[in-house]
């Protein structure tokens, strides 16, 4: 038995789509006839995603088609109605078109660092002093994060930051009172190649160790971003807990709850003799550095000096450097354009 023809141009009328499959002089009773479509220079997804539809669309053709015959082609027009079927599957094409966009910008949110001034860190310059970043020379893996109350970049040879950037004042240390979530995760944001994992970390002897420290987080958000794996380096767990937290972290904001102006500050990795010759850890091999800086800048005093610690559990509290001496053992000029006094 065959659908009436007024049911089959009634449903294929609601969508251009549908009714290319069936044509308005054809029986509706025989064989839809398909035409042979021009190949367009499409994206490879775009193209999947078109595909799904076509093939969703058959089907659905195919079962009104022939509802009068099959049980499930009669239920279901019963259930929804005839307009019901083509409006469903308009809107499943709808969400499926709206995953596939969201999925590409969020695989094309970060951009390769170049080490040019005009380009870099363009969302988030408040935490540079002078709003300008660190000169450091360009990689093909480094990439630039912004984060609410901090930036990093990242390295995806070594799977950790090369520098994390801060700004703090008397206004973000008070508001630095939220709760620990300790919630660990990958940044999506990068390759999966470039990042590390939480199985890294796993088994390995090694703290998760925080660049920018949770303690200085001043919003629940912002505590929540700072246990991104970018954030964190394999560190010595005596270290990370001990000396590192009570003289150098906790220092710091001390300092900067009384400073009268922002406190900028620039902590990062070092790794000797370099990255490739590191000790690794896990199956991603993220390497785990030599020593730990944190280099702290006051812009009303115009003073900076840098805290350098060997990254072991035998570590102890030692005297700052000097700008001028962080810059020369790392080779990066962390204030371009600022003459800060050591």
């Amino acid at each position: 038995m065959h659908v009436p023809r007024t049911i089959c141009k009634a449903a294929f009328t609601k969508s251009r789509f549908l009714h290319s499959l069936i044509s308005p002089n054809q029986s509706c009773g025989s064989r839809p006839k398909m035409t042979k479509r021009k190949t367009t220079k499409r994206s490879q997804s775009r193209t999947k995603f078109h595909l799904i539809y076509m093939l969703l669309a058959l089907a659905i053709g195919l079962s009104l088609h022939s509802c009068a015959d099959i049980p499930a082609g009669r239920e279901l027009a019963t259930k929804f109605g005839l307009d019901g079927v083509v409006k469903e599957l308009a809107t499943a094409a709808r969400d499926l078109a709206s995953t596939a966009k969201t999925a590409s910008k969020a695989a094309t949110s970060t951009k390769t660092y170049t080490g040019d001034d005009t380009d870099s860190f363009s969302a988030c310059r408040q935490f540079f002093a002078g709003g300008k970043p660190p000169v450091v020379a360009p990689r093909p893996t480094n990439r630039d994060l912004c984060y609410d109350a901090f930036a990093i970049l990242h390295s995806g040879e070594s799977k950790t930051a090369v520098f994390v950037a801060e700004k703090l004042n008397r206004a973000s240390i008070a508001d630095a009172d939220e709760k620990r979530t300790n919630k660990f995760f990958p940044d999506a944001r990068l390759r999966s190649a470039e990042r590390a994992t939480l199985d890294d970390y796993k088994g390995s002897g090694f703290d998760r160790g925080h660049l920018a420290p949770a303690g200085d987080m001043p919003t629940a958000q912002a505590m929540a971003q700072s246990f991104s794996l970018a954030n964190m380096v394999p560190q010595a767990p005596e270290h990370n807990r001990g000396v590192w937290a009570k003289s150098v972290e906790a220092a710091t904001r001390k300092y900067a709850a009384r400073a009268t102006g922002d406190v900028y500050v620039i902590t990062g990795p070092v790794y000797e003799p370099s990255i490739a010759q590191s000790q690794s850890i896990g199956p991603g091999k993220v390497r785990v550095p030599k020593y730990l800086f944190k280099l702290v800048y006051d812009q009303d005093t115009n003073r900076a000096w840098a805290h350098w610690h060997l990254n072991e559990d035998a570590t102890r509290g030692s005297k700052p450097i000097s700008y001028s001496e962080l810059v020369k053992r790392t080779g990066i000029e962390f204030l371009p354009g600022v003459n800060a006094n050591d």
